[in-house]
Formats: C-alpha cells, structure tokens, sequence
C-alpha cells in the first residue's frame, strides 16, 4: 500500500517521478501527489483520486523542470482521501516536503507540541508533522539527512519517509522503519521507491536499505547511515527481471497476464533445486539439515491468500514429514500467546516480503527461539532478509492487487519444502520424491492446458454478473482452493461468496443454499482420496436438490459427477496433494471475468492494496 518514488539526477524529476508512480498503481491507492526542486525553491501538486486526475492539475497548472523530486501514491490511513490530506506534505514556509508510508503512531503528541510551538498544521494526517519537524531540525542542523536521523529517533510506529528541501536542490533523503525502501543505482541519477518495479526502466542494481537507516541520493552519491549517524554497510543486488515484466504485453489486465503467465512462474520456481542425481537441493534455505531433523512442529504463519497456501502446504507437510503442522493468520498469531520454541520451523509466507502482520509474527517466532524460513516472491524485501532461511518463488513482478501466479509459486515453494523434509528426515524414499519431482515438473503444462479450455468457463462467469453470492466447497485440500476461490471473487468482483469445507455444509451453511444459488465444488480425485470422493459427490447432491446451480471442477475421466454438474469443469488427472496447482486457475479466471463483466477495474480493487504495510 502506498507508492513512493525518488529521484536526483540529470533527467526531468517531475517525469521520471510521475512514470515511477505509474508503475506502482498496483499498490492500491486513493490520492497522488509529486514535489519538485528548482531555481532554490520547491513546487509541488496533489489531487484525490487516481494520478490521472493528478495528471491533469499538471497540464492546467505546470510545475518547473528540476533535477530533484518524491512523489507519492496514498492509501488513506489518517484522514479521508482529500487534496488537502495527500502527500507531499509541507511546512509552513514551503521549504520542505515530505512523503511517507506507514503510520505514526505518537502523532497526536508530536502535533500537540507543534501546534504550542505555533505551527499551523492544516490536514488530518499522521505525515504533516513530519514535515514540520523536518523544518525545525533542518533549521537547526542544516543539513537534511542530519534533520531526518533527529526527526526519525523522535517517532513511533512503522514508517518509510522521503523528503527534499528548498536549500538543497540536489539531495532527496529517505528513511525505513519496518516499511520497505529500496535504493537504485544509475549511472548520473539515483533513485528511491516501494518497489524495484518504480525504476527498473533506468536500472537494474538496487541497493537493500536496513532497519532504521537513513539514505542520502544525489545524482553521484549513495550515502547510509544508522539513525544514530553511524555508517551503515550496504548490500547491492542486481534485479533479475526487466521492465517489459512489468508491462501488459497486449492483455487487458495485468491480472490476465498474471494468469497467462502461471505455467512459466511454475516453471521457474522448479529451477536449479533438483540436482543430477534427482535430489533436491535448496541452497537458499541456509537452515542447516540437522536443524531441521530435530524439527518438532512447523508453524506456517500468512495473510490472505498465501494463508491459503499455507493451509494446503500443512497437508503436504505432515503426510510427507508426519511433522505437526499448524497454519495461523500472521494478524493473529503474536497476540494469542502461541508456544513456540528452539525446535520450531516457522514458515513466514509473503508475496512482497513486506506484509506487516506477517513480519511481526516473525519477530515475535524469532523471539520464542524458533528458526524462520520465508517463502517470498521479492528479493531483497525485509521479511527474507530477516529470517533465518528463504525459499524465492521466482514468479516475477505480480502488479495485479490480487494474487494469481504468486499463490501457484507459493504452493511450489511449500511443497519442495516438504519434499526436503522428508528427504532430510528420511520419511520419503528417494524414489517417491522423484516421483513427486517428475509430477511437479510436469505440472507447468497441464496448468497450460487447462488454460486453454477456459472459455466456458468465461462465458459461465459472464452469465452469472447479476448473481449476488456464490458459495464454494471442497474437501481435503480442495477445502483452502474454495476459500481461496471466495477471496478471489470478495477482491474482483465485490460479490457475497463463501468457502467451506464441504462435510460442515449440514452444520449450518446448508441454509444458505436456495434456488438457482451458484454453488461452486472442487472434487477430489476418485483415484487416490476415494471416500472423500464419494462423500463430496452426496455433497453435491445434497445441494442439487435444494435447486442450486452446481459448478463442478473434476479431473478428467470422472464420470461419477456427470449427473450432478450444471456445468462441468474438467482438470488434468494429478496426484491428490498437488490438485490445486490446476484446480485453483479455473477459479482465477471465473472470478476475473465475472468482475470484468460487472465493470470492475479488475487489476486495482477498491479499498485494497498489493503491499500491506500496516498491521
């Protein structure tokens, strides 16, 4: 949530910030704004809304060319999404602008002492204190990265701060606490952002900025302090994608690039981890193998959909490990006193690496004792980095808000992760994780094959853009592909949609169920989970004759469910554990097209953001 960018160089900071903030769209955001440095003075211009309606206050009122600029996209926190409430924020004089993500937690505080020093505060947000602070420091110091390390010491909370004075036109100075900030190198120009994507058009070596560090750019220099003002050590990274991924290369969304795009992401995430005697090897894991030997539990802690990874990752993990296995919302998990200890593997799963409530309940793991593993899709990002393993998912830059190929790598991660286990541990032969190795590779293609029968599908989803619920079962692990299968239809289409397991239906959900409802059911395969086939097939036929609408996903050669399904969706025949590799695209797809169908902007969902970097 919220995008920032940065900019000192030879180029138009005005451009380069404004094409930065374009690429960052997919964060989510409710208001844009950019502040520019030039001829000794600072101009600067915000607007509520998309940065199209930004846009256009720049071509009405143009600001000056200039070498130095932040802009920033803002998803409301403090105060409503107003001109007067985005970002930059300034000072009273118009000599200093600041730029934040996060939240300030001692803010009334800080603003209570500012408004007795007389200081006219005129929004509603946690930001503007910032800038005054900023203000008196720099009065003060001089300097700017001086006024940011004082400013930093005095504030609470979880914060990423980009600011630029008046007096000195060439610097843009960021700061990061518990919010990602990332550093690019160019040659001539720096670059600050949320996200590598804001400046991979210019560069493509980034630089890690640590906890409680302080950057200063200008156009030749690259300077990191601790917010103390010791020298910090830095690590520089080369980003391993180019901005044509970033691009939609000829789709409608990003979202259906996304999708398209799951067979390579599987692909990909397969790569370099089997050797040439078919073992796996995991070399980022760093996690020594005897570690994981004496291994007594797994905590897999997650938000949202990689949560839903998670719950499917716990089947794989104790049927391959016979390791116990828990799954926990990372929003949950510190606040419920959980017992964790030296013998505890915690699985942290983020797709940006930055998720606020999955960072914390790592910190929190760490503290009990437990060793931290992060499966994560972005190198360099802050939950990799401190835990004490990582398992990249190699899906590529995912710009759509709602996770499509992020989930599928994910579940590739997690299951190579319990392939390891039990290849440490010795609870699976070598020849059945080669088998298991075989079929996961193979899985690329038939994710490609079921993409290529979708458009029933579609046509399906269009025919359903009036409905006002759909309800989703499964059992097993088709049990997390429905919940997973509701979310995606909750972001897309802003519809009421459920995921139950399909045994709890007569517990109560049944109710629900009344004529001509969309009711969406995964089936296990008959082949290896047989009872729970046959109970899912009396499942539906429960449902059925309560008059709802039956949308059957099945693999292929399952002719048990034919008299049942209103509409039939066929899937590749797969080992039972790896079934929502393919199960899950059939649902991206119906939830993508049906919100498109109902005139949704499908990449960029209202009140959500890509990056969750509050708790």
């Amino acid at each position: 949530m919220c995008g920032i960018v940065g900019y000192a160089g030879g180029q138009s900071a005005l451009d380069v910030v404004i094409a930065g903030l374009k690429r960052l769209e997919y964060r989510g955001y409710d208001s844009a704004g950019v502040a520019v440095l030039s001829d000794g003075g600072l101009a600067a211009a915000r607007k509520a809304g998309k940065l199209v309606n930004l846009e256009k206050e720049l071509a009405e009122r143009p600001l000056p060319a200039g070498p130095a600029g932040i802009g920033h996209t803002r998803w409301a926190t403090h105060g409503a999404p107003t001109d007067a409430n985005a970002h930059p924020h300034l000072d009273n004089a118009g000599r200093v602008a600041v730029v934040h993500n996060g939240i300030i937690e001692n803010f009334a505080a800080l603003r209570a002492e500012l408004a007795d020093r007389g200081h006219d505060l005129t929004s509603e947000t946690d930001t503007e204190v910032v800038a005054h602070l900023l203000a008196e420091e720099f009065s003060s110091a001089g300097d700017l990265a001086e006024a940011m390390r004082l400013v930093c010491r005095r504030l609470d909370g979880a914060f990423t701060l980009v600011a630029v004075h008046a007096d000195q036109p060439d610097v843009v100075v960021g700061a990061r606490r518990n919010s990602p900030l990332v550093v690019g190198v160019g040659q001539g120009e720096n670059f600050l952002a949320s996200d590598v994507s804001a400046f991979i058009a210019y560069t493509r070596t980034a630089i890690e900025l640590g906890q409680d560090q302080v950057v200063e750019l200008t156009r030749d220099t690259v300077t990191v302090t601790g917010f103390d003002g010791t020298p910090a050590e830095v690590r520089t990274y080369h980003i391993d994608w180019d901005a044509s991924a970033a691009e939609k290369g000829g789709y409608a969304s990003f979202m259906l690039k996304e999708i398209a795009e799951q067979p390579r992401a599987v692909a990909d995430t397969l790569l370099g981890r089997i050797d040439a005697e078919g073992r796996l090897r995991l070399d980022e894991l760093r996690i020594p193998d005897a570690v994981l030997r004496e291994a007594d539990k797994i905590v897999v802690i997650a938000c949202g959909t990689a949560y839903h990874a998670g719950l499917i990752a716990k089947y794989a993990i104790e049927h391959w490990t016979r390791i116990p296995c828990e799954v926990e919302l990372a929003s949950e998990f510190r606040y419920r006193d959980p017992i964790l200890g030296p013998r505890t593997l915690a699985v942290a799963i983020s797709q940006s690496g930055e998720t606020m409530d999955t960072l914390m309940a790592l910190r929190h793991a760490r503290e009990q004792g437990a060793k931290v593993l992060a499966v994560c899709n972005t190198n360099g990002s802050t939950i990799p980095r401190e835990s004490d393993g990582v398992l990249y998912t190699h899906a590529g830059p995912e710009i759509a808000v709602a996770s499509t190929k992020a989930f599928l790598t994910q579940l590739v991660a997690c299951y190579l992760l319990a392939l390891y286990l039990g290849q440490v541990r010795g609870t699976q032969w070598g020849d059945e994780i080669q088998a298991l190795i075989r079929e996961l590779a193979r899985i690329g293609d038939e994710v490609e094959n079921v993409l290529r029968t979708m458009e029933p599908v579609r046509a399906l989803a269009r025919s359903l853009a009036d409905k006002d619920t759909v309800l989703f079962l499964g059992r097993h692990v088709g049990h997390p592909v429905a919940l997973e299968g509701a979310l995606k239809l909750k972001e897309l289409a802003y519809m009421h949609a459920e995921g139950f397991a399909a045994g709890e239906l007569k517990h109560g959900p049944i109710a629900l169920v009344e004529q001509d409802l969309p009711v969406v059911v995964i089936v296990p395969s008959p082949r290896g989970r047989s009872v729970l086939h046959d109970k899912i097939v009396s499942n539906i036929q429960e449902i059925r004759a309560r008059g709802a609408r039956t949308i059957v996903i099945a693999e292929e050669g399952d002719e048990t469910v034919v008299p049942y399904a209103d509409h039939l969706v066929r899937i590749p025949v797969t080992p039972t554990l790896l079934q929502p590799l393919v199960s899950t695209v059939p649902l991206q797809v119906f939830a993508c097209e049906l919100a498109t169908a109902r005139g949704n902007e499908v990449d960029q969902p209202r009140n959500l953001a890509k990056s969750v970097t509050v708790e």
